[in-house]
């Protein structure tokens, strides 16, 4: 590619899938083309199953051809931080391995200074508790991947769409860079997850429902209300109501309780080391009302990898059809795309 063509200089940036990555700044004005590809590795023209496996070094990347009379580079760059995870050294967001992890390809040294610069504000800002850790590497070069990976976002709509939100993407960006009257909004919009008092909570929960969410119990396998439920919906905390995981994630992992491979709301999400049992393990709770619900292990289906064991006690699920009156009706669209994409899946 020539940099120098129509005036046109280039970017070069790795921020996850790259699906995404270039969705986001193909509407940047200014900008011209976006390409996907690979690059930063030690194999020439790779596939995408070369690079998937991990063997070539590569990571899924973008070259950003822009107008400088309309986008700076500096400016792209503040675009590049505004859509990654900068603090994530294995992946981003639901895609983990080095092949998703974030870099900036600089072309000269002038691209290396802003980079650098843009980097250490970032820093600086304090709007991340961890370390950044972008790498900043010079550019060498770059392959094209293949077609139906190019405009995926514009070919594939409603595909690319359930795949972006099922990503956490989005949903961590506007945490992070959301303003911060908007996040107090939000946060007392939050109060509506409300906890009852240990009495209440006694007269309103199971025996069962109340050991395991207050008491850190566990139900028997394969005895439980929602270990074989196959039905379209979404499952919530059944203390506080906040919604928690999508009958889309879930699937039969033989052990007898409720598995997902992620959460719906991974915000409603707390993982905190367990050492009972003499083993150490991850336990979930919800967010706001503090409810057990059971523990993370990594032996889920790929390529998440993930298997979030859940009680059935700590859940009550709502059916698809009763989302809207039930006030989660901002979940419906998941199962109309997702009755589009598979229209004769089992859910």
């Amino acid at each position: 590619m020539n940099e120098q063509s129509n005036n046109l200089e280039t970017a070069t940036f790795a921020g996850g899938c790259f699906w995404c990555t270039e969705s986001d700044f193909e509407k940047v004005d200014g900008v011209v083309e976006v390409i996907s590809g690979y690059t930063g590795g030690h194999k020439e023209n790779p596939t995408y199953e070369e690079v998937s496996s991990g063997g070539t070094g590569h990571v899924e990347a973008v070259q950003v051809l822009y107008d400088p009379t309309k986008i700076t580079y500096k400016d792209s760059l503040g675009v590049f931080w505004r859509h990654v995870n900068p603090t994530d050294a294995a992946g981003q967001f639901v895609d983990r391995g080095l092949q998703y992890r974030t870099a900036i390809f600089y072309h000269n040294d002038d691209q290396k200074r802003l980079a650098e610069e843009s980097r250490d504000e970032l820093t600086k800002s304090g709007r991340f508790e961890k370390p950044v850790v972008t790498e900043i590497d010079r550019f060498s070069a770059f392959y094209r991947a293949e077609d139906y990976h190019q405009d995926y976002y514009a070919k594939n709509p409603i595909r690319y769409k359930y795949y972006r939100f099922r990503s956490g993407r989005d949903q961590f960006l506007e945490n992070v860079w959301s303003d911060p009257m908007e996040a107090t909004a939000q946060h007392s919009e939050d109060k509506r997850y409300s906890k009852l008092s240990h009495e209440g909570l006694r007269q309103k929960l199971t025996p069962m429902q109340y050991k395991v969410t207050q008491k850190n119990g566990t139900e028997p396998p394969f005895n439980n209300e929602y270990w074989d439920n196959k039905k379209a919906g979404i499952y919530v905390d059944v203390v506080s109501a906040e919604p928690l995981f999508s009958s889309l994630d879930k699937f039969d992992s033989g052990t007898g309780w409720p598995s997902f491979t992620r959460p719906l709301e991974p915000d409603n999400i707390v993982e905190k080391e367990d050492r009972n049992f003499f083993v150490v393990r991850t336990e979930v709770r919800s967010k706001h009302a503090d409810s057990h619900l059971g523990h993370v292990f990594p032996d889920g289906p790929k390529p998440i990898g993930l298997r979030y064991c859940i009680n059935s006690a700590s859940l009550r699920f709502i059916p698809k059809e009763d989302l809207e009156k039930e006030g989660y009706g901002q979940y419906s669209g998941l199962f109309e795309e997702w009755s589009l994409i598979c229209p004769d899946d089992t859910k």
